[in-house]
């Protein structure tokens, strides 16, 4: 399994936008355009982007297709691979696997208080973050698990959150178990990946890709 990651640039947009159009559709091209902040545009193309790299460099595959399931999530067809992408702030991060993954990655931003979301929290897990010495780490790492095993899953919001919970990096929905890893890639952000594959002691290649390469 390998797990790529980069930041934006915003002197790089107007360049990878050009260069990188022609991987996309027309759908996605044209809500990449859609967006406001040239941010937002970029992370979505970037997640594009890190998958083209890793499948040509990892796998040898330049040929391929994504379709979505009927929960809409994206997947490679005709492939023994399974992809994930996410970001957030200025980072994205692509997943890719030969077993079915999720991963979610998120900035810890201080302001945002647990005690909000108390109603998508099970009482343990409001007693974990309530007791933990780094309340806002404990919350986003909360949220990364149960995000990476939602995209998993597959079934998306569908899954309410509060309807599992995550202990000792395994968890059960609809009887299937999912195993969770936790990724550092910056003190800023919190980073897990989950997987009915047990991923706990498996090693995932973490690679950092510079825009002045691409």
């Amino acid at each position: 399994m390998i797990v790529l990651y980069t930041f934006i640039d915003e002197q790089k947009h107007q360049y990878l936008l050009h260069k990188y159009s022609k991987i996309c559709t027309e759908e996605f091209n044209a809500k990449i355009l859609k967006y406001r902040r040239w941010q937002d545009a970029q992370l979505s193309l970037l997640g594009r982007v890190l998958l083209q790299y890793g499948l040509e460099n990892h796998f040898d595959i330049k040929d391929y297709e994504i379709d979505r399931t009927t929960n809409y999530k994206p997947f490679l067809k005709n492939q023994d691979l399974h992809f994930n992408i996410s970001h957030a702030g200025n980072i994205v991060v692509c997943g890719i696997s030969k077993f079915s993954i999720g991963i979610d990655i998120e900035y810890i931003d201080p302001k945002i208080s647990y005690n909000d979301f108390k109603s998508q929290i099970t009482i343990n897990e409001f007693n974990k973050m309530h007791f933990s010495g780094d309340k806002a780490r404990s919350f986003f790492t909360y949220w990364t698990e149960k995000e990476a095993v939602i995209k998993a899953h597959g079934k998306g919001l569908l899954i309410p959150l509060q309807s599992f919970e995550v202990f000792q990096g395994q968890t059960l929905i609809d009887k299937e178990k999912f195993y969770l890893k936790e990724i550092f890639i910056h003190q800023e952000y919190q980073c897990c990946i989950a997987s009915n594959n047990d991923i706990r002691k498996q090693n995932i290649q973490l690679e950092q890709i510079n825009l002045n390469l691409l």
